[in-house]
């Protein structure tokens, strides 16, 4: 159920006793952590079972889904699959690449022939009938062999950056990869992308379709590979006891997706979230205020994200609307600087992984940007030195000649990635300042973003304002952010609003870069506030200039409930 909130109209006092309660979902599928397995880099099916290219020990593994129990296949072939990559099975043949070279072998000796060599290191195979599948990263195609003469038939271009692994569906071309973070079901003839589907986890390196020999129901697997920080005892040294270590981490997760053409996106893997924001008084200066509201802005509804409730904490609220934005308003008639308070809200929500599937194509005869959308987004109404030299020259720049909306957005934030690296940083400065000196915070990626775009004509809001820890397997333990965070989205006009991240897919030095969250965004972000101030403080006492962060400090926490069931399709 959703809980039902008071216009401005008629504002009321939020009461959580009104709030229904929602119990955690269940997934259908559990995490499959197999035992002794120490970083999967290829996956396929056999006879009801998974089997696992571990890549660290050469192992192919025989793995249960129902219970985690690994066995060696080819124990007595081990040498042959060290950092070997990819898998794939077809009758009673497998095949794996290593180096520039794809080895097959049969299931019963896992004696490897060389099958052929490629230019580049090999990333992903797939088998089918009479074809065999190759993705190299290096050489930046997926090459299509005839597996009878080995003769090259045709080359598909990568729909992704990283390194790329395969699986065959009927007609499609499945592929994961692991810079993006995401899965891409191509049209296995044309290579041509139907749509694309966001990992709920970081680094997939396999991928394969399983049906369960008891409900005959198919799920989507991806494997996982990375590595794992964590504070581990060090009893040898008692003043400091503790030290950070690294270990193995690979696992593999069911992919769950829906893909709604009609509205042009993909939704994936969610989880039901509790997202608590509290302020705590905590004047650095002795103040009084008179009349002092203040106004926190809440989670909103999206594609991805659901709000199923919200309820104050520490003081009840007002709910406004601003904008079609829901503000918590918190009225404090006489402020003595010697109070002390908390206040804020806790709300559930289900936030799931969404990708937004345009191409520059769909966007060619896009219709005009509405009035009143050109005079709200694309003014300069937050510092953004629109009015510069440095910023006017750098809007031409970044564009050239580009008229396409989608090409321009894009050349837009890889010309910010070329010429800035992140940084975290104590204040927000204008982006001719951070241009200049090519550091910026996520904020001020999004300021010298905002800049440009509007320059260029293409309407752009600031989003916000936190993510959950990156911990989906984290269930009922609280979870703090260390920092906020900010991003953007982009107006396309006939259809909407869709995501841009700030600075996360400013990977290297000069690109290429992902498209990652490039009209997308992973589960973990909170939307709260589109296009209006986060927090906002306003006081009669009109002489006094204060701040938020003079006034209070803020508690933020995340809880992950569980994983939320299949999205609708």
């Amino acid at each position: 159920m959703t809980a039902q909130f008071t216009s401005t109209a008629n504002p009321t006092v939020s009461s959580s006793s009104e709030i229904p309660r929602v119990l955690p979902p269940i997934a259908p599928y559990r995490t499959i952590r197999p035992l002794g397995a120490y970083s999967i880099e290829g996956l396929t099916v056999f006879e009801n079972t998974l089997l696992g290219l571990d890549s660290v020990r050469g192992f192919v593994l025989r793995i249960d889904p129902a219970t985690d129990n690994a066995t060696v296949l080819n124990y007595k072939q081990t040498e042959s699959f060290e950092g070997a990559s990819g898998l794939a099975l077809w009758g009673d043949m497998l095949w794996f690449g290593r180096d520039e070279t794809v080895y097959c072998c049969r299931l019963g000796d896992f004696v490897a022939q060389p099958f052929l060599t490629m230019p580049y290191e090999v990333d992903g195979v797939a088998a089918g009938e009479s074809t065999l599948y190759v993705a190299s990263q290096k050489e930046g195609y997926i090459s299509i062999f005839d597996r009878k003469t080995r003769r090259l038939i045709t080359r598909l271009p990568m729909p992704g950056v990283g390194r790329e692994y395969l699986a065959l569906r009927g007609e499609e071309l499945w592929v994961s990869d692991r810079q993006e973070q995401t899965v891409y079901c191509l049209d296995r003839a044309t290579g041509e992308t139907n749509f694309s589907v966001m990992t709920p986890f970081e680094e997939p390196t396999g991928i394969t379709f399983f049906r369960d020999p008891k409900s005959g129901q198919e799920a989507l697997y991806v494997a996982y590979s990375n590595e794992d920080a964590y504070v581990r005892d060090d009893p040898r040294n008692p003043d400091l006891p503790y030290e950070l270590g690294f270990r193995d981490r690979t696992f593999i997760h069911p992919l769950y997706y829906s893909y709604n053409a009609a509205e042009r996106y993909t939704l994936s893997n969610g989880y039901l979230v509790e997202m608590t924001y509290m302020e705590e008084f905590l004047p650095l200066d002795e103040v009084a205020l008179e009349n002092l509201e203040w106004r926190i802005a809440m989670p909103t509804d999206t594609h991805r994200q659901k709000v199923l409730r919200v309820e104050p904490v520490g003081l009840p609220f007002i709910e406004e609307v601003q904008n079609g934005q829901r503000v918590a308003l918190f009225k404090f008639d006489n402020y003595n600087g010697n109070e002390r308070h908390l206040f804020g809200w806790k709300a559930l929500l289900e936030v799931r992984g969404i990708r937004y599937q345009f191409t520059p194509d769909d966007v060619d005869r896009v219709p005009p940007l509405p009035p009143e959308y050109q005079t709200r987004y694309l003014v300069d109404d937050d510092e953004l030195s629109m009015d510069t030299p440095t910023i006017r020259d750098a809007a031409r720049e970044a564009i050239g000649t580009e008229t396409n909306l989608l090409r321009k957005m894009l050349k837009i934030r890889n010309y910010v990635y070329d010429h800035l690296s992140y940084s975290l940083t104590t204040t927000i400065a204008t982006p001719d300042v951070v241009l200049q000196r090519g550091v910026g915070s996520c904020g001020e990626y999004v300021g010298l973003l905002l800049a440009l775009a509007r320059l260029n004509g293409i309407a752009c809001r600031t989003v916000g304002r936190y993510k959950c820890p990156k911990k989906p397997d984290h269930h009922h333990l609280p979870l703090e952010p260390d920092f906020n965070h900010v991003w953007l989205e982009f107006y396309i006009p006939g259809f909407g609003w869709v995501p841009m991240e700030s600075n996360p897919d400013d990977v290297s030095e000069t690109g290429p870069y992902p498209l990652r969250f490039f009209m997308g965004l992973p589960w973990y972000h909170a939307e709260i506030g589109k296009g209006i101030s986060f927090a906002k403080i306003a006081t009669n006492s009109t002489e006094m200039e204060v701040s938020i962060g003079e006034l209070a400090i803020n508690h933020v926490r995340f809880t992950i409930l569980g994983e939320l069931p299949p999205p609708p399709a």
